[in-house]
């Protein structure tokens, strides 16, 4: 049974217990605020705001005409434009993920090691990631126009004369401006595995392959999951590089799904609210699909 004095102390110490704890949580909440404050401004309002207008008859210079659900989704799902876009977007997002993600996890294995030419070699594969992606996308413009792109020495190329070489020319110019990112993420990755479990698979007799398979590639699962939920994201919202490079042609050819709302909004219909509708769509299709991502990387975790 506690003494007299033992409990003093503890009445005495429960006061001053619960104002830490409330210090704590002011503090807490203080460090909250501004960011739920950004939150709520720059995201939650917006959301709402295209909401609303996603049910109107909201034209561009006509504002407000009132509402008009469904009206708005249904025009948009009956738009000839729409499937081919969505399946040109799929499709250079496969492609573009397949091949950046390759190539970033070569790039990590190859700067992995400290060499005499690491430093060298990071930087520059990483100074591409420093340009914002419309400049490098007009820097790759300048390099496929015709009139003049130094690529053209032994003769013209029609870099984004037709659908097929409009595709594989924007590849390329995402690959060069993002494989130093995706490079830099793995390499965390990679360094984050011990040297003891390399070490271990060696004196089990493993090969250069099989320790890239067996021990590199399970390891390193969490940082590729990273990559390809950034990459997927990033290349279902494709906007800039088409837009600079192709304009959606040849005879609307390369025209993504963001490029499409665009259009919808600023291009010839000058409808906010049929805007508005494929933008909730779209926002509905990438929550499902990164819901399934991290699903996905939470049962492999687990």
């Amino acid at each position: 049974m506690a003494s007299p004095l033992v409990a003093q102390r503890e009445a005495s110490a429960a006061p001053l217990k619960a104002t830490k704890k409330r210090s704590k949580a002011i503090a807490g909440w203080g460090y909250a605020t501004p960011t739920a404050v950004f939150v709520l401004l720059f995201f939650v309002v917006p959301i709402i705001i295209v909401a609303r207008m996603s049910v109107s008859d909201w034209g561009l210079f006509a504002g407000d005409q009132g509402w008009n659900a469904p009206e708005n989704y249904q025009d948009v799902l009956d738009d000839r434009l729409l499937w081919p876009a969505v399946w040109f977007t799929i499709k250079y997002t496969v492609v573009t993920t397949v091949i950046l993600l390759a190539l970033a996890l070569g790039l990590a294995l190859l700067v992995q090691e400290s060499t005499r030419w690491t430093g060298f070699l990071r930087t520059s594969f990483l100074i591409p990631s420093a340009l914002g992606l419309a400049s490098a996308s007009l820097l790759f413009y300048a390099l496929y126009s015709p009139q003049s792109s130094p690529l053209d020495f032994f003769g013209p190329v029609s870099f984004l004369g037709t659908p097929g070489k409009a595709l594989w020319s924007t590849v390329a110019l995402i690959v060069w401006r993002f494989a130093g990112f995706y490079m830099l993420l793995l390499l965390v990755g990679l360094q984050g595995i011990s040297g003891d479990v390399y070490e271990a698979a060696r004196l089990d007799g493993a090969n250069r392959w099989h320790t890239f398979r067996y021990v590199t590639l399970p390891l390193l699962k969490s940082s590729i999951a990273l990559c390809t939920i950034l990459c997927v994201t990033g290349s279902l919202l494709a906007f800039d590089q088409f837009y600079i490079l192709t304009k959606g042609g040849p005879d609307n050819s390369t025209i993504t799904i963001v490029q499409l709302v665009y259009n919808m909004a600023f291009q010839g219909q000058n409808n906010l609210g049929r805007a508005a509708a494929l933008s909730i769509l779209i926002l509905i299709a990438l929550l499902v699909l990164n819901a399934l991502q991290f699903r996905g990387l939470r049962d492999k975790e687990s």
